[in-house]
This record gives structure tokens, sequence and C-alpha cells, in this order.
């Protein structure tokens, strides 16, 4: 496994620590106060190490290297899990509006507060800390399952600071039936957060193409490669997301006279250039002779054809492991 990987599954682990470890004390603090919002507090965490398990297995399986039968690589598992967390939050939220519906409806019976505010206010700090740590992991090594794994413990961090102050405000008011209503309003923002998660992911899974910035970028890059390169044209330009690798393909015109060699080299360099302007980027071309330039796609002109220098580096250079249509 890489270091990358091994950084991703080390911080997934934190989750399912942290979110272990509150489960117990919730269960515990909710069965002594009687407190439904502390219960549906419990049920969240629950559900958060549900998930924290699934982020944690799809960012072992994810960076195992491409094989006969997955010869995309694995990637995509990342974004399953996070599309699983979607529906384990909206799993929870549903357990909690029928809770704290009942409760509502037969009444509600909180005491020994105390021990319960204290609690929720443990959790409320240990998801803060682990969720921030949790997404600047996932920015550095852009892993959708640890993104979405953070924004399950910030909602879970937000709602404890809500059920907090239900809390408080029961033992302020002796009003009961607080502590249920503040347990629905903490059900709406988990609802909110479980399908804006859910929505990011399914897009990944329907191979939606990449932002306009960065398709912007690789034709900014290839034009700025291209223009005094040999190359004529391009079109055909696709793009999509696997977790936190991005695969591009598209059709690349070089000018007459070039030879297969040479076209060969300067698609390599071409590669190259496109994954150093977006990082972890898997670069298929397609290469074309001038005659398949369309309409509207040519490049600026330049030399009809590389030097022989290009040519005898193109002999001796090896090539680089990213795929070209006609390796």
């Amino acid at each position: 496994m890489s270091a990358t990987g091994v950084s991703k599954v080390r911080t997934a682990a934190l989750s399912v620590a942290s979110n272990t470890t509150l489960i117990l004390l919730k269960i515990v603090a909710g069965v002594v106060t009687g407190s439904v919002a502390i219960l549906t507090e419990a049920v969240h965490s629950t559900i958060d190490l549900i998930a924290s398990l699934v982020a944690f297995l799809s960012v072992r399986k994810a960076d195992a290297p491409a094989d006969e039968s997955h010869p995309y690589g694995h990637e995509k598992l990342e974004n399953l899990s996070a599309a699983a967390e979607g529906l384990l939050i909206l799993v929870g939220a549903a357990i909690i509006v029928y809770e704290s519906v009942h409760r509502l409806i037969v009444g509600a019976h909180v005491h020994s507060l105390g021990f319960g505010i204290v609690v929720i206010s443990i959790s409320a700090v240990t998801n803060l800390v682990v969720s921030t740590v949790l997404a600047r992991r996932a920015r550095h090594t852009r892993s959708a399952a640890l993104e979405g794994d953070a924004a399950h413990l910030r909602t879970d961090a937000a709602t404890s600071v809500a059920v907090l102050i239900g809390l408080v405000a029961v033992q302020i008011t002796g009003d009961r039936w607080l502590d249920p209503a503040v347990a629905l309003a903490v059900a709406a923002a988990i609802v909110v957060s479980g399908v804006r998660i859910l929505t990011r992911s399914s897009r990944v899974l329907v191979d939606e193409a990449l932002p306009p910035e960065e398709l912007e970028a690789i034709r900014e890059t290839v034009i700025g490669f291209g223009s005094s390169r040999g190359v004529a044209g391009f079109h055909q330009l696709r793009a999509r997301r696997a977790g936190a690798r991005r695969h591009i393909d598209l059709h690349v015109q070089f000018r007459a006279g070039t030879s297969l060699e040479d076209a060969h080299h300067l698609a390599h360099e071409l590669q190259d250039a496109i994954a150093e302007r977006l990082e972890d980027a898997d670069v298929l071309i397609h290469l074309e002779p001038e005659d398949r330039v369309r309409p509207g796609t040519e490049l600026p002109g330049g030399e009809s054809r590389p030097g022989p220098d290009a040519r005898s580096r193109a002999m001796t250079r090896r090539p680089r492991p990213r795929g070209l249509s006609g390796d």
C-alpha cells in the first residue's frame, strides 16, 4: 500500500475509534437521563460508526492497484462509500423522527440532566476535532470517503450542540417537550447533510464530467503545449473522476509529416504536462493525422514536424505507463 493509502487508513481508523467510544458514553447517558435527544445522538453515532467502518474498508481497497477484473482501478469504492454514508445518515434521521414524535405524543421523562450535558459536551468537542483531522487529510489525499466521513462527523458535532442547548433549556424551564422537539430539529439538519453527501458522491458514480475550470485547464495545457510542437488540433475531450483520480481521454491531431515515433513521444510529453496541471490524472491520447482536424478545433500554426533531436529522444526514452491509443 502506498504512503497516501496508509495515511488514509490510519485517519479512517481514528474515526472508528472515536465513534465507538462516543456510542458507549451516549448510551449510558441516555439510560441515566431518559433523554430521547441523547438516545438519538447515540443512534446517530452508531450510524457514524457504520459509516466510518465503510470508509475504513473502502480506503484500504481503493488504494489497491488495477487488476484483471478492475482494469481502471478501485478508486470508485471511495465514492460508493460516501454514497453509503449519505444513505445511512438518512436512515438515522428517520429513526430520530419516529422516536421524537412518539415521545411528543406519549410524553417525555427527563432527569439527571447534569451527566447528560457533560457527555454531550464531550461528544461535540470530540467530533469537531476528529472531523477537522479527517477534512484536512481528505483535502491532502483527495479522498471522497474521508471527505464524506468528515462531513458526517461535522453534522454530528452540530447536532450535539443542538441537543446540549435543548438539555440546558429543559433544565432551566422544566418543559420536557423541548427534548423531543430539539431531536426533531436535529433530524432535519441530518437530512440536509445526508442529501448533500449522497448527491455529491452519486455525480461521480454516474461519471459526471470534471468541473468546467478543470476542463478549461486541460484545454489550456494542450493549446500551450501544441502550438509550437507539431500539434494541429484536438477534440473529443472527455474527463471524469473516480475517487481521487481523474481519467482523461482526447483525440490529438499531428501535422502532416510527423512520424509515428515523434507523435508517440510528443503525446507522452503532453500527458505529463496535463498530469502536472491536474494532479493524479490518468491521461489517454488517441493519435490522429492532421486531416482529422475538425473545423473550429485547429491550433495555431507552428512547425510542420518536430526536429531530429525529438526523433532521437523518442528512440531512447522509455514511455511512461499512462495510456496511448495504439501503445
